[in-house]
């Protein structure tokens, strides 16, 4: 211990106290002794579970009087810790009472919870001003986290259940989706002139495979079904289910006889493809999230190219139509190898193109030429 007692006297005389006593040996020689009982940390003070891994690990390479003086622990303490390694954590009981007066007693059984059985919506800071309201002898600031675990742990349990979402897993050449995004944002101009317009965006789900149109109107069947079949036409093949999103604005302003018509034209688009066509319920956002996604990622692409170019001015919208086109090829490049896999997971093309364009009734006179 003459080594450990060493260790100690510096220290205990740079903090004002007694200097070690010495005490005479059975062999006859004086030996130094720490003042702290045991030779280690001061009496009383317990040790944590870091001392003790640290105190472990030292004593991998280093004898005992090391390994406690780097574990900051007595020699005693450190022989007690090999005799029954365990950290100091395991050896604390689990507690089973209250430290404290629960500040909701008397109110959360008889005026929270009938309250939220009525209102589950029902807000913590809105109960909170509700308790206030009714019991401002009661309700201090303090009790609002409090509050907040307990409705979080109630409506855990009594609350409506929530949705459920499996991971999904795609399988080649099962799903295409079909979209449309907005491209204002961008700030193209053509000779000058602002650009309105919008692509027509599809993708086949496993590969990544994406084909765009340019274009000018608004949604509509016409522009879709020419936007898919071009699609299908560049890929040589067709997946066997095409979602789309409820196309409301392919809707709008129709009567119900041209609505239920639309919807006619376009599974028997889907039809003529085999396909079997799916829709995403309006206002489930996450349904529609893998092509959402995909447009951020498309209109980020097309954003940088235009950042490279320098301008986003056009001499003509075949230019940009160009522009966008390379744009997509070069990520249809990378995703090459994916793009040969789902390829041949495709359905063959019927040998006949559909008809993609819009069906008019005109009224027509002898004179008309």
């Amino acid at each position: 211990m003459s080594g450990w007692g060493v260790c100690f006297r510096e220290g205990v005389a740079r903090a004002g106290a007694d200097p070690p006593t010495a005490s005479a040996s059975p062999a006859g020689r004086t030996q130094r002794v720490s003042p702290l009982r045991g030779g280690g940390t001061m009496p009383g003070r317990h040790i944590n579970d870091q001392q003790v891994r640290l105190y472990m690990t030292a004593r991998l390479t280093r004898p005992q009087t090391t390994a406690a003086a780097m574990a900051g622990i007595s020699v005693a303490t450190g022989r007690r810790i090999e005799r029954a390694p365990r950290p100091p954590s395991a050896h604390k009981k689990a507690r089973h009472y209250r430290t404290r007066i629960d500040p909701l007693e008397g109110l959360w059984d008889q005026t929270v919870v009938p309250m939220l059985e009525a209102a589950p919506g029902l807000r913590p800071i809105t109960v909170l001003g509700e308790l206030d309201r009714r019991h401002p002898d009661r309700i201090t600031p303090a009790i609002r986290r409090t509050l907040e675990r307990r409705m979080r742990a109630w409506k855990a349990l009594n609350g409506p259940e929530k949705e459920v979402m499996f991971p999904q897993t795609h399988s080649p050449g099962r799903m295409g989706l079909s979209d449309f995004t907005d491209m204002a944002e961008l700030g193209v101009h053509v000779a000058g002139v602002p650009l309105a317009h919008r692509l027509y965006h599809f993708a086949l789900v496993y590969s990544g495979f994406e084909h765009v149109e340019v274009v000018l109107g608004g949604e509509s069947y016409t522009a879709l079904a020419t936007g898919l079949s071009r699609s299908l036409a560049i890929l040589g093949g067709a997946p066997h289910e095409h979602r789309s999103d409820s196309l409301s604005a392919a809707f709008r302003n129709l009567c119900a006889d041209d609505a239920e018509d639309l919807t006619r034209r376009f599974a028997a688009l889907a039809a003529h493809y085999g396909m079997v066509p799916t829709r995403n319920n309006r206002g489930v956002a996450h349904e529609n999230g893998s092509i959402e996604s995909r447009h951020g990622h498309v209109k980020g692409r097309i954003e940088q190219a235009l950042l490279l170019r320098g301008s986003t001015d056009f001499a003509t919208l075949d230019d940009y139509r160009t522009f966008v086109s390379g744009v997509i090829a070069d990520h249809n490049k990378r995703h090459a190898d994916e793009i040969e896999i789902e390829r041949a997971h495709l359905r063959p093309l019927p040998p006949a193109s559909p008809a993609t364009w819009d069906e008019a009734s005109v009224r027509v006179t002898s004179s008309s030429g």
